[in-house]
């Protein structure tokens, strides 16, 4: 009797559509679902050779060839937990569990230990795509055990994404590994996305652009440096018409937007690792704010913005600006999110390949762009790159594209547009070429107030000042 190559545990929208990809790619499949019936439905409504349906998780098991490989692709958090706990008693030593679900790396962790003290294996595998990259083809970022990978990397490699024939499917290190650049990923998505509809607003409130215009203007952009998946799709939005009311859909959807938490995963591991990943940070507070619907209406009433609005003249040179300061601002996103990354590969052991992280998004994920490649190239040249935007091409362009950052930015400010994402770019821009920052007198009020020491520029040691003694009444 044919033994299933791999098993599904999870058939919701990302796990039935991950079982169909590498149902078509040859694979026999086993299936699981808690509830029976949404299995059966995923049967009736996609009927494949390859896919074995069953309904008690002992036959689930017994259906696959060893060393066993089971992919869990259910909720993040106790479920994992419970899925697992399930699967432990009816196990073999060797065999391997993945998590492709969004669990907190910490998580993953422990999982890993927990398990692997039993014989088994463990993968903490990041999936990115969404619907259509699970069916299609998806980047995949497993961490964990390398032995692991080993038997499943062909099936891994197989179900991703390609870029020029080469699978965004790339193993990232030991145990976390995977699920913390997964996390990243999100970190670097929310940013962009952010940026991105800044954009919309200053286009929209400052050059007075129709949706249909602006349509236009991201699809030109998705011909040139800006390319990726998100302006694309952006372009896409703007055209669509709601066939409820022939409004534009864009402009009849309620202004406030969700997050699921790697958002705010990744702004607490900028905390906890000591990075300045701020801009990521501003698109998670950015939602939250969103998210105050009422108080902000509220607030319109009350605080009520007088201002005169900007005259552009010569909308093709705004719109130039604009896509200046997008392009500057994600070049500034990706150089934080890289150096969480770098910080977190030494804070954790995981030797992270930085080269291969960028070109895992290539395709597949929700961040790809061909941007993308010029990342992998800086960290060929320079593995040990401190910073993105201390490459010599990323820093041309900074060079050359900062002060139309600025500029977008002043003319947001003075007309009261928010731009929290934008800002906090050029902030950390002009803060990491700053070669005195204003942190001196920070420390000197530590000492003042607390004894905190302090060192000095002169000379080498840890000092504490009497700070009254020159200034007592003669």
């Amino acid at each position: 009797m044919q033994k299933n190559q791999i098993g599904v545990i999870g058939l919701a929208v990302m796990g039935s559509n991950l079982a169909l990809n590498m149902a078509d790619h040859g694979y026999h499949v086993a299936l699981f679902n808690r509830t029976y019936e949404v299995g059966v439905k995923v049967i009736s409504e996609n009927p494949h050779t390859h896919l074995h349906l069953y309904k008690e998780l002992e036959d689930f098991v017994a259906s696959l060839e060893k060393p066993r490989k089971i992919m869990i692709m259910v909720k993040a958090g106790n479920p994992v937990d419970l899925v697992i706990n399930g699967l432990i008693p009816l196990l073999d030593e060797g065999d391997i569990i993945m998590d492709g679900g969004n669990s907190n790396f910490h998580d993953t962790i422990r999982r890993t230990e927990a398990i692997e003290a039993k014989g088994l294996r463990y993968l903490g595998v990041g999936i990115s795509g969404g619907e259509e990259g699970a069916r299609f083809g998806p980047a995949i970022m497993p961490g964990g055990s390398k032995d692991a990978y080993t038997y499943v990397q062909d099936i891994l490699e197989n179900i991703a994404a390609k870029y020029n024939n080469e699978p965004c499917a790339t193993y990232m290190g030991t145990d976390g590994a995977g699920h913390y650049v997964k996390m990243v990923h999100n970190g670097i998505e929310y940013a962009d996305m952010q940026l991105i509809a800044e954009s919309y607003s200053v286009l929209k409130h400052l050059g007075g652009f129709t949706n249909d215009e602006m349509a236009a203007i991201f699809n030109e952009w998705n011909q040139g440096e800006l390319e990726s998946f998100l302006i694309e799709i952006t372009a896409q939005i703007f055209k669509e018409v709601d066939p409820a009311t022939g409004k534009h859909m864009v402009d009849v959807i309620l202004d406030t937007a969700a997050q699921k938490g790697t958002g705010k995963w990744t702004a607490e591991e900028a905390l906890n690792t000591g990075t300045d990943a701020s801009l990521l940070a501003s698109a998670v507070f950015a939602r939250f704010m969103s998210s105050q619907k009422q108080q902000r209406v509220a607030a319109s009433e009350i605080l009520k913005p007088e201002f005169d609005k900007a005259i552009i003249n010569d909308k093709e040179y705004f719109v130039e600006m604009v896509r200046k300061a997008l392009y500057a601002s994600k070049i500034i996103a990706y150089a934080q999110g890289f150096d969480l990354l770098k910080n977190a590969s030494v804070e954790y052991k995981w030797d992270l390949d930085f080269g291969a992280i960028a070109r895992n998004f290539r395709e597949g994920c929700i961040i790809r762009a061909r941007f993308l490649n010029r990342i992998s190239d800086a960290y060929n040249t320079n593995p040990a790159l401190a910073n993105l935007m201390l490459d010599d091409s990323f820093a041309r362009q900074l060079e050359d594209y900062h002060q139309s950052l600025r500029d977008v930015i002043s003319m947001a400010i003075q007309n009261g547009i928010s731009m929290p994402a934008f800002t906090t770019a050029i902030s950390y821009f002009d803060s990491y070429r700053s070669a005195r920052s204003n942190a001196n007198l920070i420390q000197a009020q530590r000492d003042l107030f607390g004894a905190h020491t302090f060192e000095r520029i002169d000379m080498d040691g840890v000092f504490h000042y009497e700070w009254n003694s020159n200034n007592e009444e003669k």
